[in-house]
């Protein structure tokens, strides 16, 4: 018998007043009551070892810390990118061998890359899939159930669709997540987020289907 457990309903929160701190805080940010924007600086970046051999730390996070098992943040970003690896998006830093992100990878003038890092014990690794290079925004919904995590993207901030479902070893109990912007090479643009909420879980569970 399938016994279900009540949770908590949580009513809509301005992720701007739940107190979030920076990792790394960028030399120019405006941040305003529903706002954030934050102008890149080259040569910054979070990646892990993997295929490249390096590890870049250094990327600024702006990140709320929470002990909730279940909830989704939704965030608007918007970017003026224009070098190779140019992106912003969404960030879950618990420290620099674990870690996630999400967001769009400028390459050419002709595409860009929609994708995510996941990073456990030091060694990421990077799905993606090619998209315009004209696109210029993309909301994002990151939500938690207990340590596992699902990231979704939507170009209208209504239909959301799936990115990818992964776990974090270190990502059981308070965690920190919230935004990020970087450029990896030579570049430098205006990152903006908007529309930043912190609501239910959305992330409906699909696991009754075995039953």
């Amino acid at each position: 018998m399938l016994i279900k457990i009540k949770k908590k309903v949580r009513k809509k929160m301005e992720f701007l007043k739940n107190n979030p701190k920076w990792i790394r805080q960028p030399k120019q940010v405006q941040i305003s009551e529903d706002k954030v924007v934050i102008l890149t600086e080259r040569g910054t970046d979070l990646w892990a070892r993997t295929y490249y051999g390096f590890q870049n730390d250094n990327a600024p996070v702006f990140q709320v810390e929470t002990t909730d098992k279940y909830f989704s943040f939704i965030v608007k970003t918007e970017f003026e990118s224009t070098c190779r690896f140019d992106q912003c998006g969404v960030a879950m830093y618990l420290n620099s061998d674990n870690w996630f992100k999400a967001s769009i990878e400028y390459e050419n003038k002709k595409i860009q890359r929609l994708g995510s890092v996941v990073t456990n014990h030091g060694y990421s690794d990077w799905a993606t899939t090619d998209i315009s290079s004209d696109i210029k925004s993309m909301w994002y919904r990151f939500s938690r159930r207990d340590s596992d995590y699902c990231i979704e993207c939507s170009e209208d901030g209504i239909n959301f669709r799936q990115m990818r479902i992964f776990h974090m070893w270190e990502g059981a109990e308070k965690i920190t997540y919230g935004i990020y912007a970087c450029s990896p090479t030579e570049g430098s643009y205006k990152a903006i987020f908007s529309n930043m909420q912190i609501t239910e879980c959305k992330w409906e569970s699909d696991a009754d289907w075995r039953d």
